[in-house]
């Protein structure tokens, strides 16, 4: 009874909180795994099939927080991240970074919207779509961490 207790415990420590996935379908993991590795910096960090539904599912990190992307094999795609609004957002370093990504997805055949210049807070960004319609936003000056910083410990 210790041991399960302590393990309680230990688990609920470990728990996470607030944001920690978005989860995405896509046809074919491997492809993905690597759209995702190419141009959003982010690694396989947890994989296994779905005792339940046979699906490959697979945890994406570019390991700068808590925050992985699922992606979960599917036969279909019936609803995407796609549109004018509906992204993924990732920052990059530079301006450049944003570019040679762009040219990078272009040269693969891939549907590359901008790079935009749009000002403060938007920064400069462009979408890549990926083959299953997911669009990913690329984008650098955007300042996130530290509006977020801003709202999580206010001055004094």
């Amino acid at each position: 009874m210790t041991i399960k207790r302590d393990n309680e415990q230990a688990m609920e420590h470990r728990s996470d909180m607030g944001a920690t996935h978005v989860a995405l379908p896509v046809t074919d993991i491997e492809r993905s795994i690597a759209f995702y590795g190419r141009y959003a910096g982010m690694q396989v960090v947890h994989r296994r099939t779905d005792e339940q539904t046979g699906s490959t599912v697979v945890w994406l990190s570019d390991l700068t927080r808590p925050f992985v992307v699922v992606l979960i094999q599917a036969p279909m795609i019936d609803h995407s991240l796609g549109g004018m609004f509906c992204h993924l957002g990732v920052g990059v370093g530079s301006r450049n970074e944003v570019e040679r990504r762009c040219v990078a997805a272009h040269e693969e055949g891939l549907q590359v919207m901008g790079p935009i210049d749009s000002g403060y807070p938007v920064g400069y960004w462009a979408y890549i779509v990926h083959p299953d319609g997911h669009n990913l936003e690329l984008s650098h000056g955007q300042e996130v961490g530290l509006t977020v910083a801003q709202h999580s410990h206010p001055p004094a």
